[in-house]
């Protein structure tokens, strides 16, 4: 294979030093229009692109920013990254997104690669059991770190969600409408925002009068939801709403619904979280607790850019509110 196109190469092209092709190439030096136009053809010409790397070690800045979230394939994570990397990009960087699987070992590869290739800052969903080495390291390299959904140091800047309080609003609904057999799908992990939702949930059967909680694991993914609502049919007729970690098993729910020639909103209600653009168009449409995966994706970017524009500023947390988003899938329970 071919040597890439060097500054040697542009030289060589347009008949000039490579002095001359650096400072055309960097805007700098007293260059005439017919030798920049020169310079600047051959560089086409030839395909030459400048080494951001070794850009980024004569300025000590680098554009790169690195995300790294779990299950990719989820579209929520999707939207994230959709609104991450357009926020960003506007402003002049490019991202690179890593799937680490909620795997802490395969994290600590996925970190340490970003940082050898000298990404310029971190976007970052921790796994479950990350290594207390891993934040160490990341401190060491004064990276610019900005973690969501699940915190794991004050040191970091961190946007989380009051999952709590939007289950409780969930709830709240669904004993509007009469409801009052409510369970929980969806999780597997012990993961804070899992367990801070479960949390909420049970609180809210407790201030109702409700008794005790029932949580159904499952995959967060729409076979997940599917498989357990069809196992909750089965074993908890009597169960007349689901509150759901995530719309994937919600949506999956509702497909399981169907399975059983039942209708979301009819004999169960159904209410996910998370609002991602297949709420809105699933049929029957899906009720939600909304955070809006793009404007979050544009959130973390803008908390990021102003680490990046404030690196001695104090650690910075937030938490969002997530709103109810009524559509079809809930309503009064069937008349026993």
């Amino acid at each position: 294979m071919a040597n890439r196109p060097k500054l040697s190469t542009v030289a060589a092209a347009a008949g000039v030093s490579t002095a001359t092709v650096s400072q055309v190439l960097r805007g700098t030096g007293r260059i005439s229009a017919q030798t920049r136009d020169r310079v600047l053809a051959a560089a086409r010409q030839v395909n030459y692109l400048p080494d951001g790397r070794a850009a980024a070690l004569r300025s000590g800045e680098n554009r790169e920013i690195g995300l790294v979230l779990h299950h990719l394939a989820n579209p929520f994570n999707a939207e994230v990254v959709s609104g991450v990397s357009d926020r960003l990009e506007r402003a002049g960087h490019l991202v690179s997104v890593l799937d680490s699987r909620d795997d802490a070992e395969r994290e600590g590869r996925n970190l340490r690669a970003l940082i050898a290739s000298m990404r310029g800052g971190l976007i970052w969903v921790p796994a479950s059991g990350t290594d207390p080495a891993t934040l160490d390291l990341l401190v060491a390299q004064r990276l610019p770190v900005v973690t969501f959904l699940h915190r794991v140091a004050e040191r970091f800047d961190h946007v989380g969600l009051r999952n709590a309080a939007a289950l409780g609003r969930a709830v709240d609904h669904l004993v509007e409408l009469g409801h009052r057999r409510i369970a929980f799908l969806g999780g597997t992990t012990p993961r804070a925002p899992r367990a801070e939702r479960i949390a909420g949930y049970a609180s809210a059967l407790a201030a109702h009068g409700l008794g005790a909680p029932q949580v159904f694991p499952c995959e967060d993914s729409k076979p997940g939801g599917l498989s357990a609502m069809l196992k909750l049919r089965e074993t908890h007729p009597e169960v007349t709403a689901v509150v759901c970690n995530g719309d994937m098993v919600a949506l999956g729910a509702c497909l399981g619904l169907g399975r059983r020639a039942e209708t979301p909103g009819r004999e169960v209600s159904v209410i996910g979280f998370d609002d991602v653009a297949d709420a809105a168009l699933a049929t029957p449409a899906l009720t939600t607790l909304s955070i809006a995966p793009y404007s979050l994706g544009q959130h973390l970017a803008e908390r990021l850019l102003a680490r990046l524009s404030d690196r001695a500023a104090a650690p910075v947390h937030q938490e969002l509110d997530a709103s109810l988003i009524l559509r079809d899938t809930t309503a009064p329970p069937l008349p026993r």
